[in-house]
């Protein structure tokens, strides 16, 4: 582990290992996962309908960006089979999940699953996405923007249409759903130090 206050070089030393990007010496990946696997992230369940039909992707990236115009990013893996369909939409849906949504977003995050198997779980909005039923929320978005950047999509969306059916008064700690260091977690009061 490196500190801040005292670096110790060792052989994943960012100065031994190759400047990308003209920006010089960049953390190997194993030392940028360790860093991120202790900031938690809340947790979101994105759909998209493709040429195949409805596709839906786990993604721990979400965050809001602009209130006016209402903008939010995440960012999709290469590795997600349902990567390709979710770049390429024009409109997507972003379920923000709370606790009571953690079986939909385990699904999500499994490999090789039908994830609309299950035909009472899922409905189609009028324009035509896929949308969970029951979950805390979920935003309609028109993608964009997309950046390549490394091996991920970073996909902009534009807030069309929204439905809370759990909300959290301001100040409340409500039930949310994180992911931290490779496991589901819930805040709550009990989660409360401040």
């Amino acid at each position: 582990m490196t500190s801040t206050t005292s670096p110790q070089p060792s052989d994943t030393d960012a100065a031994t290992r190759p400047r990308r990007h003209g920006l010089g010496p960049s953390l190997s990946a194993d030392d940028f996962k360790s860093l991120f696997r202790g900031h938690p992230g809340g947790v979101a369940v994105i759909t998209a309908e493709g040429e195949d039909g409805p596709v839906a992707l786990t993604a721990t990236s979400v965050s809001s960006v602009s209130a006016d115009p209402p903008l939010l990013v995440f960012s999709l893996s290469a590795l997600s089979s349902a990567t390709a369909t979710v770049a390429s939409a024009a409109t997507i849906v972003v379920h923000l999940l709370d606790v009571h949504d953690i079986e939909l977003a385990q699904l999500g995050a499994t490999s090789g699953v039908d994830r609309f198997a299950d035909p009472g779980r899922w409905t189609r909005l009028v324009s035509g996405e896929p949308v969970y039923n029951g979950v805390r929320a979920w935003v309609r978005c028109a993608v964009v923007s997309r950046m390549e950047a490394g091996g991920s999509t970073v996909i902009a969306a534009h807030a069309l249409q929204s439905s809370i059916a759990r909300d959290v008064p301001a100040g409340e700690p409500g039930d949310a759903l994180v992911y931290h260091n490779r496991s589901w977690h819930r805040l709550g009061e009990h989660s409360r130090i401040a």
